[in-house]
């Protein structure tokens, strides 16, 4: 019989879609936008009361749905679940006179109801059904705006999300066949990828689609584009929740107790050529919210780093580990995120409730002692090891610190929209997240059965960790300025470069367009006598 408590675990995704179908009553629709926050309580209760316990099943086999969390997918739940609240009760105030207020709603529920499912979908359908939802809600939000700017980042959005799903569907469904039993639960399909002899190519498809949804390189180019239009507690989800749709995925699929070498060699280099790919184009950009986007990409190649070299060594204990990086990435870049809008909102001379918070935040990415980003950084120290791989992270720390401040930078010069000063509404949620980046990690840590946090305050670690953030700093003081000689280089990058190539494209299909007007035109007896005339030449060829 299963607890009461597990109840939570459907609730997690069913409580926000109870809100988004009481939107279809005008006085609720109305009400909504000042009522997001509550949306994701049941996830928040979820991560506290129902983590490992048993399983919720609704239906039977073989459409048998199951809900379930094990550590990771604790772990991210509840940091996760806190950034939609702190977001959720941003947005009221953020967009208050704004137009489509409501449509925005229903979106952020159904983006909500998809995101925070994930972490507790624990068979093949939930979890694509998840995927589809969050996609759908996240589309919305990218494009709310309506200007062509956001029109085509939703597009490219949606089209990579669209991707990924199809090529992830693919390898669930070879997966699925394999599966000896008539259920369709992850842990089941894990195991069944483990043994299988097509294990290879199931891996290849399922890397590539959450590999899109995690934004590896090259299939990251959704991340710059949406991030940087959407609204700000929109982005703020966006790159704190949803690419952590990639990270789960991995870490619920890829075998676990078993050593892949090549393949977990490749992925760990996939994984560090997006973690520095992120940090140089980012010190391109000149928006703050550009920047904040590169440096995603940047962080969740450090997270696949860290799950690729655990594949190589067959070590298991590497995905709570990188559940729990990927846990503070959660809260501190939701943060930074909410920080631009404040800093947009307030007077040049109120940024410092502002900019003293994130400064503390941008040099706890890269791992500066004290902050939570240190103790994040000191759970994956096992995993990267002492060899070059170590050293590769620690230079990706300093890139990582030499970005944030220049996202700093950018921040000081970004254009204030106020006159007033940020509201009470926009202040608090901000500071709660900062306060949570700062300080949750490290209670967090002992919990998540990572051992004692004290032992990150030991002498050596601390130096561990400060030498990679001291050289960051340094080199963002001798190239104070001079990022803005840069080239500019596009958001999205490599989608920018695609640009010429959709457009002949286009003009492609147009001319194929007006060939089969022509084509549909012609009469049958027209065609039977075009037919008729490549018989007699070939009859003749042949004679």
């Amino acid at each position: 019989m299963t607890g009461a408590t597990q109840w939570w675990l459907v609730a997690t995704w069913a409580w926000p879609l109870a809100l988004l179908l009481a939107c279809a009553w005008s006085d609720a629709r109305r009400l909504m936008p000042r009522l997001l926050l509550v949306a994701p309580l049941p996830a928040l209760a979820a991560a506290l009361l129902a983590a490992q316990g048993p399983r919720v099943s609704i239906g039977g086999a073989p459409l048998e749905l199951l809900f379930a969390l094990d550590a990771p997918g604790a772990l991210l739940l509840g940091v996760a679940a806190l950034l939609w609240i702190a977001a959720g009760a941003y947005a009221g105030p953020y967009l208050r006179d704004g137009a489509h207020v409501a449509r925005f709603a229903a979106c952020w529920l159904l983006a909500a109801a998809g995101c925070l499912g994930l972490f507790v979908a624990a068979d093949l359908v939930s979890l694509y059904a998840m995927l589809a939802m969050m996609t759908i809600g996240a589309g919305g939000l990218v494009i709310h705006d309506g200007t062509p700017r956001a029109w085509r980042a939703g597009a490219t959005y949606v089209g990579l999300a669209l991707l990924a799903e199809s090529v992830l569907l693919v390898g669930l469904v070879m997966l699925a066949v394999e599966m000896p039993g008539p259920g369709l639960a992850i842990d089941e399909a894990a195991a069944t990828l483990a043994a299988s002899p097509n294990r290879d190519t199931i891996l290849a498809l399922l890397v590539f689609g959450f590999g899109v949804k995690a934004g590896l390189v090259p299939l990251h180019v959704w991340m710059p584009l949406a991030h940087s239009a959407a609204p700000v507690p929109a982005s703020s989800v966006l790159s704190g929740a949803v690419v952590k749709a990639g990270i789960i995925g991995l870490i619920r699929f890829l075998p676990s107790g078993e050593a892949l070498p090549a393949t977990g060699q490749l992925l760990a280099w996939a994984g560090f050529v997006t973690a520095f790919y992120g940090v140089l184009v980012g010190l391109t950009q000149r928006h703050p919210k550009a920047v904040l986007a590169y440096s995603s990409v940047s962080q969740m190649g450090v997270v696949v780093a860290v799950l690729g070299l655990g594949l190589a060594a067959g070590d298991g204990s590497t995905r709570i580990a990188a559940a729990f990086y990927a846990a503070h990435h959660v809260l501190v870049k939701g943060a930074l995120f909410l920080a631009v809008g404040v800093a947009a909102a307030g007077l040049l001379g109120r940024r410092r409730w502002v900019l003293a918070p994130a400064l503390l935040l941008c040099l706890g990415l890269g791992g500066l002692p004290f902050t939570g980003g240190a103790i994040a950084k000191y759970a994956t120290k096992d995993a990267f090891g002492t060899g070059l791989a170590g050293w590769l992270a620690a230079a990706s720390a300093a890139g990582t610190t030499l970005l944030m401040l220049h996202f700093l930078r950018r921040l000081t010069l970004a254009e204030v929209k106020g006159a007033a000063g940020a509201p009470p509404g926009l202040l608090v949620p901000w500071l709660a997240m900062a306060a949570a980046a700062l300080l949750l990690p490290w209670l967090l840590y002992a919990p998540a059965g990572l051992g004692d946090a004290s032992a990150a305050l030991g002498p050596e670690a601390l130096w561990q960790a400060f030498w990679p953030v001291a050289l960051g700093a340094a080199l963002a003081f001798a190239l104070r300025g001079r990022a803005d000689a840069l080239p500019a280089i596009p958001e999205g990058d490599i989608a920018a470069g695609l640009a010429p190539a959709t457009r002949l494209s286009l003009r492609v299909g147009t001319h194929f367009e007006g060939l089969d007007r022509v084509l549909r035109g012609w009469t049958a007896a027209s065609v039977a006598l075009v037919l008729v005339a490549i018989a007699i030449g070939w009859t003749l060829l042949r004679g």
